[in-house]
């Protein structure tokens, strides 16, 4: 494997958290042809998007965490991911589609509560850009990052549509979603900067990142593209995701 330097790692992960959170942002700019997506089209896409998120957390986070720290301590990290964004959900007030409000009360409207929700869980999708960067494998990192911008596309689409439905101009609601995507390379710059000061750190973030990416498809995303209906399509958008980030992960490794 090539050696890299600390600064070339910092500055390939942070542009690579960077471009991976502006895909959010990315995802919004069909609204400016199309005010309404369908129920399934948008299922499906969603679904598609949890199912690039599952493999890479499989290939490129959880599979390296065990190689390098043994599954008992992979175990435990990913458990601490998911209590984590637990937690968060918990403790913050937010909206969720599927679930409605969650957190403590708050007078924020809906919308805003929304786009709380979205940034909380963008902030440990830059983190596993971040640890897979630390870990000096540009490969894998780059790989983590295309994942991340994938799913954040529909994501970012599913967040600009409620937007334009509670009368926000489209630029703004372009911005807006664009704004819930730059958490990302704050998340990536403390995932790098952890694997940084030791190794040691390696595996428990690469583990700890994979646990919190599981806990936003399973509590989140997967239910999502379920509700309206369209889950047998969503379930297809799923594995098709999977396959094709199961592919760029073995192509490109």
């Amino acid at each position: 494997m090539e050696e890299w330097t600390l600064t070339d790692l910092f500055s390939i992960g942070l542009v690579a958290s960077l471009a991976a959170g502006l895909a959010t942002g990315a995802g919004a700019l069909p609204v400016i042809f199309v005010k309404n997506v369908s129920d399934n089209l948008l299922d499906v896409l969603l679904g598609f998007a949890a199912g690039v998120m599952l493999a890479a957390t499989a290939f490129s986070l959880l599979v390296p965490a065990i190689e390098l720290g043994g599954p008992l301590l992979s175990a435990v990290g990913l458990g601490a991911g998911a209590l984590t964004i637990y937690l968060i959900d918990r403790f913050t007030p937010h909206f969720h589609p599927v679930a409605g409000a969650e957190g403590p009360s708050s007078r924020l409207s809906r919308v805003w509560l929304m786009m709380i929700a979205i940034t909380i869980h963008n902030f440990p999708e830059g983190l596993a850009v971040g640890v897979s960067f630390g870990a000096g494998d540009i490969a894998s990192g780059l790989i983590v990052a295309t994942a991340i911008g994938l799913q954040n596309m529909p994501e970012g689409l599913a967040v600009a549509l409620p937007l334009l439905r509670e009368k926000y101009r489209t630029l703004k609601a372009i911005e807006y979603t664009t704004l819930t995507g730059l958490i990302e390379p704050l998340g990536g710059l403390l995932g790098l900067a952890l694997v940084s000061v030791s190794h040691s750190f390696l595996p428990w973030g690469l583990a700890f990142a994979a646990g919190a990416m599981l806990f936003v498809v399973a509590d989140e995303m997967v239910p999502e593209s379920h509700r309206k209906g369209f889950g047998r399509e969503a379930t297809f958008g799923l594995v098709a995701g999977f396959i094709v980030m199961m592919l760029l992960d073995s192509i490109f490794k």
